[in-house]
């Protein structure tokens, strides 16, 4: 139901619209320093620390921050997605936190990309984690029930459109995004967040959302062309497509990570030589990929890091192979999968309390390094054993081999590098590429080599 905007959203776009600076940083669409490290609920101020100390000096162009805006209380992470007003007052910090977490982010050339829940709002009633009071379809001061879809019951047939978009994610309210009023709400919070700066979006449940609404709220941002990732889940026989979302951005391809695991867990390594569009995926430059994210980390769908190595080589993989924007996933260890971040968030230490850092593994962040240097090569001199053993370059610009058999590789491998020494980035020790491009090393069971132009001496 159009409804006219109230006044006090309408003082807040005009304050927006007339007082805020506009951002100095641009996000850059896939190219140059295309790789996010997803530091899954880290409190603001650990994001900012991580960003100084790890992010930046690796070469990571992005980080990706957890939901920013007030939600319900709870130990759970998923309180996070059950927002209750547009106030940046959750559990990983308040609007001061997470602006100086941006200009911080910002000074270490590292570009931040907050995940934005704009399709629900939180279900039951309650008080939020910045004292705000709501109950089921009313969000003082935010929306009311005139402002949600008029199917007030969990989505239960995902063959069905209208009921994808119109029904309730797990009894959640579901925003009614065809309303004018919902939409210039949405972009309110939206041009809020870039007025601190912040550089790009990934869109929780886009497929919730009928594209054409979202790219109408994209279009009323003060600048349309704001990088925009959107979760859009592939489902074979499902109504909705996530290729029906790549006219307003970026869309993550679910089908990568799936694919990786069945090829480092039970398949063929030898089967990824053509893998991305090759088969059947989303169109390279507009995909986001990664090896796990926090819903399949849990759901089991994709390898998660309690599988070792396998887990490893796989990123190590995904960093090297030029197809999407790769995600860097970095949370903490579960057992229960509801159960929220340590410390609230804090990161004291890196491998401490539970926290992870996968972004943080020399194993992966040496490869961040290897994706930059190898932008826009083409994959070269490919070789497999026809199993678990594969090699391959990335033009004159890097080399990679993954070794996932249990008996050590070792062989001399072609290469198009020129010759001289260089740094095998993932054991740190040196290597040297004769005249011709070649070098003879070892990779031990479950690991890699990797050289690339920009590490030549350990």
């Amino acid at each position: 139901m159009p409804r006219r905007l109230p006044t006090a959203l309408a003082l807040l776009t005009t304050t927006v619209l007339l007082t805020a600076p506009a951002p100095t940083a641009q996000a850059a669409p896939p190219g140059g320093k295309d790789v996010t490290a997803v530091l899954f609920e880290w409190k603001f101020s650990s994001v900012a620390k991580a960003c100084t100390d790890r992010l930046g000096p690796a070469g990571y162009g992005y980080v990706q921050v957890s939901p920013p805006q007030e939600h319900i209380q709870g130990g759970q992470w998923w309180t996070s997605y059950q927002p209750v007003s547009y106030k940046i007052a959750g559990r990983l910090g308040d609007r001061t936190a997470f602006a100086s977490m941006v200009n911080t982010c910002h000074a270490a050339g590292v570009k931040v990309v907050a995940d934005a829940v704009i399709n629900h709002m939180a279900a039951g009633d309650g008080t939020g984690t910045g004292g705000t009071s709501y109950r089921k379809y009313d969000y003082p001061g935010t929306y009311s029930g005139f402002d949600v879809d008029d199917c007030r019951a969990p989505i239960t047939d995902y063959r069905n459109r209208s009921n994808v978009q119109n029904c309730e994610l797990v009894g959640l309210a579901d925003l009614d995004t065809g309303e004018e009023y919902v939409r210039t709400r949405i972009a309110a919070y939206l041009d809020d967040l870039r007025s601190l700066g912040v550089d790009g979006f990934r869109i929780d449940a886009a497929k919730h959302m009928p594209a054409a609404d979202l790219a109408a709220i994209k279009g009323k941002l003060r600048d349309p062309s704001v990088y925009w990732k959107q979760e859009a889940i592939y489902g074979d026989g499902e109504a909705v497509s996530p290729s029906e979302y790549l006219g307003t951005g970026d869309v993550q391809e679910f089908r990568y990570a799936r694919g990786l695991k069945s090829a480092f867990q039970g398949g063929s390594l030898s089967w990824l030589k053509n893998f991305g569009e090759g088969w059947g995926f989303m169109q390279s430059g507009k995909s986001a990929v990664f090896v796990d994210n926090h819903d399949t980390e849990r759901g089991g769908d994709t390898l998660n890091y309690k599988a070792g190595s396998t887990y490893t080589l796989a990123n190590v993989f995904m960093l090297a192979w030029p197809y999407g924007s790769p995600d860097v996933h970095s949370g903490y260890e579960w057992t229960d999968k509801d159960a929220g971040p340590p410390n609230g968030g804090q990161v004291n230490a890196c491998y401490s309390d539970g926290w992870k850092c996968q972004h943080n593994w020399r194993e992966i962040a040496s490869m961040v390094a290897l994706r930059n240097t190898s932008q826009g090569q083409p994959v070269t001199n490919w070789w497999d054993n026809g199993g678990n053993q594969i090699a391959f370059g990335r033009g004159d610009k890097a080399y990679v081999a993954i070794n996932r058999d249990g008996s050590p590789l070792t062989r001399t491998f072609q290469t198009s590098l020129p010759a001289g020494a260089y740094c095998d980035v993932q054991s740190n020790r040196p290597v040297a590429v004769d005249g011709s491009g070649r070098f003879t090393a070892t990779a031990p069971p479950g690991t890699a080599i990797a050289l690339h132009a920009g590490a030549r001496a350990c």
